[in-house]
């Protein structure tokens, strides 16, 4: 199952809930209880690969710049 994040409208919380595709009906605020929330588009974050990616250039995949020290 996926995670999801989602945005409460009455309380602007943002929260992440674990739900299946076919649940009908968006979870409940946990924050106020409200039922008046909306799934959010999120971003992925996906090593780039390669050796470069696992070496001086840390979880970001960048590599510093050469000459800079």
């Amino acid at each position: 199952m996926p995670i999801y994040e989602f945005r409460c409208r009455a309380c602007e919380n943002i929260f992440e809930k674990l739900c299946r595709l076919s649940d009908a009906a968006p979870p409940r605020c946990p924050k106020c209880g409200s039922e008046d929330t909306a799934r959010q588009l999120s971003l992925v974050v996906a090593p780039t690969g390669g050796a470069e990616a696992a070496g001086a250039g840390g979880a970001s995949g960048c590599s510093p710049r050469k000459g800079f020290t």
